[in-house]
């Protein structure tokens, strides 16, 4: 039997963020992108959420490989928890290749990594698969969309993209590219879905600068701007508009301080001489005189501008008639976190500027008139809409389906499926699945957070816990010592002795029928946890510590 060409998502099919996308056939497998996203708020204490791999690990050896479309956390936030398990070749363009650099250096992988420069409109050969790069337009410069010449067909990757007529960096969409493309036919297309239910066009970049111009004009005090460490051609607007205003720009925040070097350095920044100062500089200028560039769009809780919001910033204390703009639309998810930073912003005296109040911040990612202009310009005979939550895959898909693509041609698919096509090109969604569950990175836990774990944080964030500590004679099975009851979260014991009192007489009752250490421990979690909730109606984890002597 021939080998199938085999299409894979371990991520971002069914949700924002952590995109992942696996191409296999016969022994050789290419990845494209290795993103994460922010923890949900129901993941208590997680810090970020990577694609599980296990999938790639199991076939270490085939990854020729890993292609990166752009530089955003989206799409290279999983490389440092990625490459010290599968060693391929990382390929990237030049910003992009910076990008990562700044990441992989601060997880002290950079000298163990294998990364490749490339450029748009080049050509890679990870045998038996052939890509070809052209540009597409987002809201960082050096993005690029795939076309991936396999023995079955072309298959082409979108990557982020919008039409922008006039992007901040002046490099249109390679449209002379995607024409030629749909000229030499395309197998299968799988396309940026995230805006699928925004219609129209989605507003150019350029048309931020305006908005900053009218805010920093009636600025009379500092202005702070906060965005994403790696949104280049957002820091470079707000330089521009720091420039026509007089003003000098510091940037806060080792991520953003490390982007924005890098970048200068790369020629993709362009800031004059003399404009940037160190954040400890600020003080010495006159507050009409100053910009801060930061990071906390999203209300991260270790961001900058989180911490200014909560006045325990080391450089930086809000004051009264700061003008702060969030240049950023929140991600799902992180709502909460926004609003909580957007009051104590309020709070702190300062005048904010958000996108729902007013144009601070355009979205990188096609409304439905581009989604249907890509369409027409590929016109693929498969169409898999990638990157967005379910509702945008299904809109997407609708869209494809009226612009005469067959509706058993459109695979809507989620994480973990499989898109196969024969050697015939005939694609089909295959019954088997691979592993492709959330991975929750929790400090420098690696998927070692569970369910189970999440369970009992949850539990713990509702009714505490109580803690019970007895001592026995090995012997005689007699308390030597005890029993004590400590509790956190569920009551505070001195206004509850009567309660307290209750428990280690639950306890003493328990331990009269004897047994081992662990067959009393067991007891004594069962027959406490009966005896709280009768008094309380709360379920607090007990944790019974049995110690023999």
């Amino acid at each position: 039997m021939k080998p199938k060409l085999r299409i894979i998502p371990l991520g971002g099919a069914g949700e924002i963020g952590k995109n992942m996308t696996v191409l296999e056939y016969a022994d050789a497998i290419v990845v494209i992108d290795a993103g994460l996203k922010f923890p949900e708020s129901d993941m208590l204490g997680v810090d970020i959420v990577i694609p599980d791999i296990t999938y790639l690990l199991e076939r270490r050896d085939q990854v020729r490989g890993i292609v990166i479309t752009h530089g955003h956390e989206d799409h290279i936030g999983a490389l440092p928890y990625v490459l010290p398990r599968i060693q391929a070749p990382i390929y990237a363009t030049p910003l992009t290749g910076g990008l990562i650099q700044v990441k992989l250096k601060a997880h002290k992988l950079l000298k163990d990594a294998t990364l490749h420069t490339i450029q748009m409109r080049d050509t890679i050969r990870l045998d038996p698969f052939t890509l070809e790069t052209f540009h597409v337009c987002h809201s960082i410069p050096d993005g690029v969309g795939l076309a991936i010449t396999t023995p079955i067909g072309t298959v082409v990757h979108s990557g982020d993209f919008k039409f922008d007529p006039s992007p901040v960096d002046g490099q249109l969409t390679d449209f002379a590219k995607l024409a030629e493309l749909g000229g030499r036919g395309v197998l299968a297309l799988m396309s940026d879905s995230t805006n699928a239910d925004a219609l129209g066009h989605t507003p150019s970049e350029t048309t931020i600068s305006d908005s900053f111009a009218r805010i920093f004009a009636f600025a009379e005090g500092r202005i702070i701007v906060a965005t994403f460490a790696s949104n280049i051609s957002r820091i470079q607007q707000v330089v521009d508009t720091a420039v026509r205003f007089h003003r000098h720009v510091a940037v806060v925040g080792r991520s953003m301080q490390d982007n924005v070097k890098m970048a200068i350095d790369l020629g993709y920044l362009r800031v004059p001489a003399g404009v940037l100062i160190r954040a400890e500089q600020t003080h010495q200028y006159a507050p009409n005189e100053v910009v801060i560039v930061c990071t906390g769009g999203q209300g991260e809780p270790a961001s900058a501008l989180v911490r200014m919001a909560n006045r325990d910033h080391k450089q930086v204390t809000l004051t009264p008639g700061d003008t702060v703009i969030l240049s950023a639309t929140p991600i799902p998810g992180n709502e909460e976190m926004i609003n909580r930073t957007l009051n104590n912003l309020f709070r702190a005296g300062a005048f904010v500027y958000y996108d729902e109040l007013t144009h601070v911040h355009v979205s990188g990612h096609a409304s439905q008139e581009e989604q249907r202009l890509m369409v027409n310009l590929l016109r693929p005979k498969y169409f898999i809409p990638l990157h967005g939550e379910y509702r945008h895959l299904v809109l997407h898909a609708r869209l494809a389906q009226a612009l005469g693509i067959p509706a058993e041609n459109i695979f809507v698919i989620e994480n973990g499926a499989v898109v196969e096509f024969d050697e015939q090109g005939r694609g089909r969604v295959a019954r088997e699945s691979v592993p492709a569950s959330d991975v929750l990175v929790d400090g420098i836990g690696i998927g070692d957070v569970g369910t189970m774990v999440l369970r009992e944080r949850h539990h713990l964030s509702e009714d505490g816990f109580l803690v019970a500590l007895v001592t026995l004679d090995a012997r005689t099975g007699e308390v030597v010592f005890g029993p004590e009851i400590v509790t956190h979260g569920f009551v505070y014991t001195q206004a509850a002795e009567e309660l307290i009192e209750g428990a280690k007489e639950t306890i003493l009752t328990a331990l009269e029928k004897g047994g081992d250490a662990a067959a009393l421990g067991v007891k004594l979690k069962e027959v406490l946890s009966q005896y709280l909730y009768r008094q309380t109606h709360r379920r607090p984890m007990v944790i019974p510590v049995v110690t023999e002597i």
